[in-house]
């Protein structure tokens, strides 16, 4: 699906820029350092490969992790590719051998959740990049994941250049939308039988927060140092937020419909929910320089109508 994001990222893959080796990183396990700029890459972030792609890399291998998209590759990203055939690893337990056997040169898995005993492992095959230990574990902002793959890659200016395109589309949302400033928001999902939140630790409650919204601090409260927290539906209540999203990896609005008590809650009386679809709600999980840019333009316009229109 050709569109501008697409386009700035093949026109990226051509840049002539040389960008200095060695670069090092400093990460919850250690310290990785790349002494040249690598050829063959593997990923095996969940959504690294996005990044990559956005920088005009085709890593040999991606990991898939759900949606059923062909390569792994979701809509905003999959023309990226070409003609280029990667090899599919698969959700869950990384086969180590399968990884080897493409002799990569770099490992990227900043939205891994690599073990300490994987990344030994892995490194034994090439420098592996986990993710930073600054945050909690999938917590690592979506801007330090580019620039930390732009560096890997020889390409820091052009991640920059995607991260600054970016963060301009916050500022223009905030300046043209006051009314979302202080305005509270939540993200939930009902699944098995099971309601729960994700606090402002999930790149997604840190998505909203950056256009002026705050999760309650009741919901932070409850997930402490994790990203999400389950909900007793005695808890439904926390949800009564100016602007509550239903995240599903289905039909989020069937998922909503089946949670007790949902019909007395204010949030639904009035007119409060946004229901993310399949694709949107793949790219508000992937959270990625290309995936941003479709946020932007489906669901930030979802959210600003359901605030301004309050009643």
């Amino acid at each position: 699906m050709p569109n501008k994001v697409a386009l700035l990222a093949l026109a990226l893959s051509f840049s002539t820029a040389v960008w200095a080796f060695p670069e090092s990183f400093d990460h919850k396990y250690g310290t990785t350092t790349l002494t040249e700029a690598p050829e063959r890459i593997v990923s095996i972030g969940y959504s690294d490969h996005d990044d990559l792609l956005a920088l005009g890399q085709k890593p040999l291998a991606v990991r898939d992790w759900y949606g059923d998209m062909d390569k792994a590759t979701w809509p905003w990203a999959a023309d990226l590719w070409g003609k280029a055939e990667p090899v599919v690893l698969p959700f869950g337990e990384l086969d180590v051998e399968a990884i080897a056997a493409l002799e990569p040169d770099l490992i990227v898995g900043l939205s891994s959740g690599i073990s300490a005993e994987q990344y030994q492992q892995l490194s034994l095959i090439a420098p592996t990049l986990p993710q930073s230990g600054d945050y909690i574990e999938w917590g690592m902002p979506w801007h330090e994941r580019t620039l930390w793959i732009g560096r890997a890659v020889g390409k820091l200016p052009e991640a920059e250049a995607m991260v600054d395109e970016i963060e301009q589309r916050f500022d223009t949302v905030t300046e043209q939308h006051p009314a979302l400033e202080g305005k509270q928001a939540a993200i939930a999902y009902y699944w098995e039988g099971q309601l729960g939140v994700y606090s402002d630790n999930d790149l997604r409650g840190d998505f909203l927060e950056r256009l002026g919204l705050e999760i309650p601090e009741a919901i932070n409260d409850l997930a402490g140092d994790r990203f999400y927290s389950e909900l007793s539906l005695e808890e439904l209540s926390l949800l009564n937020v100016d602007a509550l999203i239903w995240l599903s990896t289905g039909d989020a609005q069937t998922d909503a419909a089946n949670v007790p008590g949902r019909d007395l809650m204010a949030f639904h009386q009035q007119g409060r929910e946004i229901y993310v679809d399949k694709e949107l709600g793949g790219a508000f999980s992937f959270m990625s320089p290309l995936s941003l840019h479709y946020i932007f333009d489906e669901l930030v316009p979802q959210i600003v109508q359901v605030v301004e229109t309050q009643r």
